[in-house]
């Protein structure tokens, strides 16, 4: 018996939801560190200079990272990879692998080295402004230098990240971040608040976090039978393939980032703290981003690419219809819940030492004009991805340099009436036109995607998200009343505004009739139940 389109929908939604859950909570836990780590770091320098500083240094590193170890990387050489191993067998693409290995670390070697030497330029580059204060473009410099080697560091760790996405393994690479956030929070608490220059030591924690970052993963890599070599081969025809996937691949899924990074720029040249208010804005919108679209992205992805190799491209259309259905359905929410609770959030997360009260309302009003564009950021996490399973990445990097252009406009237009929530605004209008644009070729590729089933299930969503909007505008009108000073108290009204939203939208999206919450509850059923059989037997 053959299995027919139901079957085919059962096994994608399947294999998606378990991998983005496995993937999704490891997020969790990185993103949670992640908010800790910049609550101290935001107790130790507020939203001044020194944390306008830190934020520009380690946004180069930051940027690499998640561009090598949550994209470009992994959509080169997954596809490569699968293909290798379904045609050629499982030592072939041992060997591949460590040709690869390789070739990257010698050209990450360089680039570091290069960056190390360039790093007033770049500096310069990214925040024209800072030359105006007195000693700040030097301490971004000194910075960055020195956490330039993480990149190095990040980048063979995304190796094995994408080695063992591509056996199903997603649970050790998807915590590896957690090792850095660590690291940082230790620095922080330990060590920089006992220093007479307490941002070094947050500096150099970096670094070590990114050997942490290599080191968790090596022995998983073992277990699956990855015996790594250093074999530098650029002339080999499958890594300079890999490499001509690399490259563009970088320019497509650095959209976001690179309009951040004109955000940054452009936030230079505002009042002081600009930079720092927009950088913890925008670490509040990565949640959700990680949490679904990473998550999501990472599960469909060697999905799309087996269907690809196999010619099977209903199976494939499947799996990004399933995807961006799953997306949606999570992003709507959290994108109400951010506009809506921005205030508290930001209070609740950094309101203590030196970030004031203004400094939270600025950020506040920043996440808001980021939010908007929550579901474009996250629906460009996965449609990019189904071109590089294609093995095309030149698509993505034509939508995504147009979509630079708009943000470079609509910034330029929005930062003199509106400052710093004018160039959120602007990102976020430049990621739904690049989303638009995606779309449209996506279905000129394969053609139609299932459209009109997405729109009449993100309605659904949309109704299901109406009660919990018109609970947290009640919440609002109260908070001048129901806020209180103290952290206990603020941390449990967050909670129980939360907690009655999330109930709101679960029990009105199973009143409307949301199939995506039947795929989650299908996923937990079967979850329980192997676990009860490993548990009898």
């Amino acid at each position: 018996m053959t299995s027919g389109p139901a079957s085919s929908h059962s096994k994608s939604v399947r294999q998606i939801a378990s991998a983005a859950g496995i993937v999704g909570l490891a997020t969790l836990v990185s993103r949670v560190l992640g908010f800790v780590r910049d609550m101290a770091i935001a107790w130790l320098f507020g939203a001044g200079m020194v944390a306008d500083a830190f934020f520009v240094a380690f946004r180069i590193p930051s940027t690499l990272r998640e561009l090598l170890g949550e994209g470009a990387l992994s959509a080169a050489f997954i596809p490569a990879f699968t293909r290798t191993v379904t045609r050629e067998g499982r030592e072939a693409a041992w060997r591949l692998a460590s040709k690869v290995l390789g070739t990257l670390v010698v050209v990450l070697a360089a680039v570091t080295a290069t960056g190390m030497v360039l790093a007033p330029w770049i500096v310069q580059a990214l925040a024209p402004g800072f030359g105006q204060v007195a000693g700040k473009l030097e301490l971004t410099v000194t910075l960055l230098r020195i956490m330039f080697p993480y990149i190095f560091l990040v980048g063979v760790a995304a190796l094995f990240m994408a080695t063992l996405n591509s056996l199903g393994h997603f649970l050790t690479p998807a915590l590896s971040p957690t090792v850095l956030n660590a690291g940082m929070i230790c620095a922080a608490v330990l060590v920089a608040s006992r220093s007479s220059s307490p941002v070094l030591p947050i500096a150099v924690a970096v670094v070590i976090g990114g050997i942490g970052q290599l080191a968790i993963q090596v022995p998983a890599a073992l277990r699956c039978g990855w015996r790594p070599a250093f074999l530098v081969a650029p002339g080999d025809p499958a890594v300079r393939a890999i490499a001509r996937l690399i490259l563009p691949g970088v320019a497509g899924l650095a959209v976001t980032q690179i309009n951040v990074v004109v955000g940054t720029l452009l936030a230079s040249l505002l009042s002081q703290g600009s930079v720092a208010a927009m950088t913890f804005a925008f670490r509040l919108v990565q949640f959700p981003i990680g949490m679904v679209g990473v998550a999501i992205a990472t599960g469909a992805l060697p999905v799309m690419a087996a269907a690809f190799a196999r010619e099977a491209m209903g199976d494939m259309k499947q799996a990004l219809h399933d995807s961006l259905r799953l997306a949606v359905f999570l992003a709507l929410p959290a994108m109400v819940g951010l506009i809506i609770f921005a205030v508290p959030i930001i209070g609740l997360l950094f309101e203590r030492g030196a970030f004031t009260r203004s400094a939270t309302l600025l950020t506040a009003s920043i996440l808001s004009a980021y939010a908007v564009g929550l579901v474009f950021y996250v629906a460009n996490r996965i449609l990019a991805p189904a071109f590089y399973a294609m093995h095309d990445t030149w698509s993505p990097v034509a939508t995504g340099m147009a979509s630079v252009g708009v943000n470079i406009a609509t910034s330029l237009l929005l930062m003199g009436p509106l400052g710093a929530v004018g160039l959120g605004l602007a990102t976020a209008a430049a990621s739904a036109g690049n989303c638009l644009q995606l779309l449209l070729r996506l279905r000129r590729r394969v053609g139609l995607l299932g459209g009109r089933g997405i729109f009449w299930a993100a309605s659904k969503v949309v109704l299901a998200c109406l009660p919990m909007a018109a609970w947290g505008l009640a919440m609002r009108l109260w908070w001048p009343v129901l806020e209180v000073s103290h952290l206990p108290g603020r941390l449990a009204l967050l909670v129980v505004q939360l907690g009655v939203s999330v109930a709101l939208f679960g029990a009105t999206a199973s009143l409307v009739g949301c199939e995506e919450l039947g795929w989650a509850w299908d996923l937990v059923r079967r979850r329980r139940a192997m676990a009860g059989t490993r548990a009898s037997s």
